[in-house]
């Protein structure tokens, strides 16, 4: 994929990632306002709109938080302006105060959420399943299973968004998101920004007291008609295979179902869900009239099967369903083409043309012996370097650290094994808040930029407000590190490399009442080490800000400029093999030499950080040009 995918104009075939096919539809179907807050699996979203953004006529944000993301969307969309915002599942959290409302006040221009899910917690906190908020908000929701779905349901929903006056949801999932394919795209008919005259009545979109209750009555009358449409969706489909099972799937359910159904080589009804809430139930009653079997295939939760087994209680009582109720697929993790066609086989009585028990059972064997390896840091890492300096300044004192959403998420992980509480974003605080209230132990809350901009502000302000005795540190590496070095407020550019205003972290922390402020270099380890200790004695609220960049953002601005980056070397004379660097830090680019049992540097890892260097007791190792680490 490239911009020139995105921006080409004329039908033509390519080959796209699904949050790519998205955009390039939302392109398409003349998108004017694009807001969002970087989160995985969506984040390529969020990024493709910014290296396009310049090309079209629209206006695109990197928003603080999902929250106030949708409502920026909100606004342009109530003036009547097409709009798309993207958030992960666990975003929709933050957001959902506002999503509830804006479903009774609506909108006038087209305004889109792709909101992902993120079964297995590959990159998140939870399995949540984001589509009950949907059902509970009455907000439309269409459920693609690839690109060229994703792609075609972005442009129909602005049309029904605009029909009908309310936001239309997009519910993807990670291998959804990150499933690549071909599209059919279509022209580019794109008309110029302009801002609009707003032509609504006072109170127009003010839900309170009786405005809301007719609002909710409002949107009950929109809920049946969209249903009636979706009846007649073309994203629905039936097969057309003559039998008396059926399957019902939507999403990546769906693509493990068809796989599932060729790898036992049977031909049962499909019926494939589009339109996942309102869900149409006259179509759904027709399908399973004349059944003697179904099973539902959908991950995490069982939002569909609940309501078909009501819906089948009238249209068929004899019906039996199989699906998460029986016990044949599971509310947790995500599927793949074997669990789902082994439940299938169980169901059916069939037998699986491959063993998949022996199969799994020889990767157990094969794996046996193996080290675990778990996520580490990248090399030069400013998160590691602060974590060894908070261990050294808490050498042999009780403590209890809160810790939060971002790449330092990983402290708890071995070989830190380090942190003790992780909610939400910007949780730390609130947690640290009633830590200190309850316990003895000293009280640490530690915190990314991005995530202190995003939802740690109102953290603090209790925390001053109330004196808390706890000390926060904000992990201050310029960029949100972990989505892909996105811009947050602490830069100074926006989207598309736009310029905008950076706020100056020691200000806003001033500015919300902290006396006791101390800022570290975490690559300078023993100086952070010592600073931090003096700091962590005083009695809280105070906060230390350890302020490096993000090795990977700060290497490839180095390459931009034509900086050199020059690793570090051990020098084997003087090495004594205390194995400090591979022991207490941990680097990657460290090992031992299987040889001389040295410890030795990968050139091609290696960040040139220096703060192996400076732990090294014996000052073993220096850069490459021999210049001190």
């Amino acid at each position: 994929m490239g911009i020139p995918e995105l921006t080409r104009d004329g039908p033509s075939k390519v080959f796209l990632l699904c949050n790519e096919a998205i955009v390039r539809g939302a392109i398409e179907a003349d998108v004017k306002v694009i807001a969002a807050y970087p989160g995985s699996p969506t984040s390529e979203i969020l990024d493709s709109f910014s290296s396009v953004a310049s090309n079209f006529d629209c206006r695109m944000e990197i928003s603080s938080n999902e929250k106030v993301a949708l409502e920026t969307c909100a606004g342009a969309s109530m003036a009547g302006m097409r709009s798309i915002t993207s958030m992960k599942s666990v975003g929709l959290n933050v957001a959902s105060d506002s999503f509830f409302s804006l479903s009774y006040t609506g909108v006038k221009g087209g305004m889109v959420m792709v909101v992902a899910d993120d079964p297995h917690a590959h990159s998140s906190q939870t399995e949540q399943d984001g589509r009950p908020y949907a059902s509970s908000a009455y907000i439309p929701m269409l459920s693609p299973s690839d690109p060229d779905e994703a792609y075609r349901m972005t442009k129909a929903a602005f049309g029904i968004s605009e029909k009908y006056g309310v936001p239309v949801m997009l519910h993807t999932s990670t291998r959804v998101n990150h499933q690549s394919g071909m599209v059919q795209t279509g022209r580019l008919t794109r008309t110029p920004f302009r801002k609009l005259n707003w032509d609504h009545p006072p109170g127009r979109f003010v839900t309170v007291a009786d405005s809301a209750r007719k609002f909710k009555a409002e949107l009950l009358e929109r809920t049946k008609k969209i249903e009636e449409d979706f009846a007649a969706s073309e994203f629905n489909l039936i097969s057309d295979k003559d039998s008396d099972i059926g399957v019902v799937a939507s999403g990546a359910g769906y693509n493990y179902a068809f796989d599932a159904i060729d790898i036992l080589n049977i031909q049962p009804a499909l019926l494939k869900l589009g339109t996942t809430y309102p869900m149409p139930k006259k179509l759904i009653a027709d399908f399973v009239s004349d059944l003697s079997t179904l099973v539902v295939v959908e991950e995490l939760s069982p939002y569909m099967e609940t309501p078909i087994t009501a819906i089948a209680k009238d249209a068929n009582p004899d019906l039996k369903i199989f699906g998460k109720a029986s016990g044949h697929l599971s509310e947790t993790l995500e599927y793949n083409p074997n669990i789902v066609a082994e439940a299938f086989a169980k169901i059916l009585g069939l037998k699986l043309p491959v063993d998949y028990d022996k199969i799994s059972r020889r990767a157990k064997e094969l794996k046996r012996g193996l080290p675990d390896r778990w996520p580490t840091f990248c090399a030069g890492c400013p998160h590691r370097a602060t974590l060894h300096a908070l261990l050294q300044a808490m050498k042999g004192q009780k403590h209890v650290l809160a810790t939060d959403i971002g790449c330092y998420s990983m402290s708890f992980m071995p070989p830190t094994e380090y942190g003790d509480t992780l909610l939400s974003m910007g949780a730390c605080m609130g947690v640290a808040a009633g830590l200190q209230y309850a316990i003895n132990e000293k009280v640490i809350a530690m915190i990314g930029d991005s995530t202190f901009y995003h939802a740690g502000l109102p953290g603090l302000v209790n925390a001053v407000h109330h004196g808390d005795d706890l000390t926060l540190i904000i992990l201050d590496n310029e960029v949100t590190a972990m989505t892909g070095q996105q811009p947050n407020p602490g830069s100074d550019v926006t989207a598309g490399q736009r310029p905008a205003k950076r706020l100056v972290l020691e200000d806003v922390l001033k500015g919300l009442g902290i006396d006791d402020l101390t800022v570290v270099d975490p690559y300078d380890v023993k100086d952070a080490a010592a600073r931090m200790k003096e700091a962590l004695s005083r009695k809280g609220p105070n906060v230390i800000v350890s302020r490096r960049a993000c090795a990977l953002y700060s290497d490839r601005n180095k390459r931009r400029r034509g900086e050199a980056i020059v690793s570090n070397a051990v020098n084997e004379d003087v090495c004594k093999m205390p194995y400090m660097c591979v022991r207490e830090f941990n680097c990657p680019a460290i090992s031992i030499d299987d040889e001389r049992r040295k410890a030795r540097i990968s050139e091609e890892l290696c960040d040139g950080c220096g703060v192996c260097g400076r732990i090294c007791p014996f000052g073993s190792i220096q850069q490459k040009n021999g210049g001190s680490s």
